[in-house]
């Protein structure tokens, strides 16, 4: 997987978002842990985490809804919740809320009216919005939206101040899978345009919009950068392999006793092929080769997979428990 085309770094531009020792206490539990970050300008970067890792503060703390322990956040360059910050970001919640008897095009004049744009520009980006969302032509009450139109809607809104930080949380988790690949493709628009900083546990929808990824474990970066480096440098030697022989019952019952096969699955049910995880890709590409050929049997494929960011995910949490 090639992954999306990055957008050039400037030397001389403040990163959109950059975090030093950021620590957050409530009590005695510290959710936050001296997070370092950075989040270049104009890059879609993924945010990830499992439950209480600590994602959620972390926006709180940008958005200046709560205030750090210690360390410190700063937006090009600013601290969050400073006039200078204030109409630099949009903010799309994962569960966006609206009045229910009105219009989109009604919801987006209001927030026009928020941010005090003059009325040719709000004009003209209530209408760019509501084709840029696909919701031009519809007249209907948001009460009666499906919930990926209400995305849809919330993202519209986030971005009804052209913001250069569009912070979106968890803007998929609930969607079934036509309101997802809108929401991505909303996302993969706004490349390179304004800065996208999303919080999500969707690791699919991570490798296909995003540039940079960092993975939090326990209120730190447990890795962080451009998503084929942070698989190369955490994913190791160990990978996936697809294998399709004539007998794969008779692969099935020889395999877990190698130690150098961790699992063995169905690639899909009723198929022919096995995936094996496997500790070393490319020696472990020969050894099954070989144990294929030494029993006679015929080998249709042998297709090697590098860790996925899901494997790299679940290694790092796993070890920060």
């Amino acid at each position: 997987m090639t992954g999306p085309k990055r957008p050039a770094r400037t030397a001389s531009v403040a990163p959109a978002i950059e975090t030093r020792g950021l620590t957050k206490q409530y009590g005695a539990r510290r959710v936050l842990d001296e997070l370092d970050l950075s989040v270049d300008a104009g890059s879609v970067f993924g945010f990830l985490g499992a439950n209480g890792a600590g994602k959620t503060t972390t926006i709180r703390i940008l958005l200046a809804l709560v205030r750090e322990t210690g360390g410190s956040a700063r937006i090009f360059g600013h601290a969050p919740g400073s006039a200078e910050v204030r109409p630099l970001i949009g903010y799309c919640p994962d569960v966006p809320g609206f009045a229910s008897w009105m219009t989109a095009r009604e919801v987006l004049e209001q927030a026009a009216t928020v941010f005090q744009l003059p009325k040719n520009t709000s004009r003209r980006r209530v209408a760019d919005l509501l084709d840029l969302t696909g919701l031009a032509d519809t007249r209907a009450k948001v009460g009666g939206y499906s919930r990926g139109m209400r995305q849809r809607l919330g993202l519209a809104q986030a971005l009804i101040n052209s913001p250069r930080l569009l912070i979106l949380d968890e803007p998929t988790s609930a969607l079934d899978p036509m309101g997802r690949r809108a929401v991505l493709e909303l996302i993969t628009e706004l490349r390179g345009k304004t800065t996208v900083f999303f919080s999500t546990h969707l690791l699919p929808d991570v490798e296909r919009v995003c540039d940079d990824v960092a993975i939090l474990s326990s209120g730190r970066v447990a890795a962080a950068g451009p998503i084929r480096e942070v698989r190369a440098r955490f994913g190791g030697a160990r990978g996936r392999l697809i294998v399709e022989t004539s007998d794969p019952a008779l692969l099935r019952g020889m395999l877990p006793d190698k130690p150098w096969v961790l699992t063995v699955e169905d690639e899909e049910p009723g198929s022919r092929a096995l995936v094996l995880t496997v500790d070393d890709l490319e020696e472990s590409a020969a050894r099954v080769a070989a144990e294929i050929a030494s029993r006679g049997e015929r080998l249709y494929r042998l297709e090697p997979r590098e860790a996925s960011l899901e494997d790299v995910f679940v290694d790092l949490v796993e070890a920060g428990r």
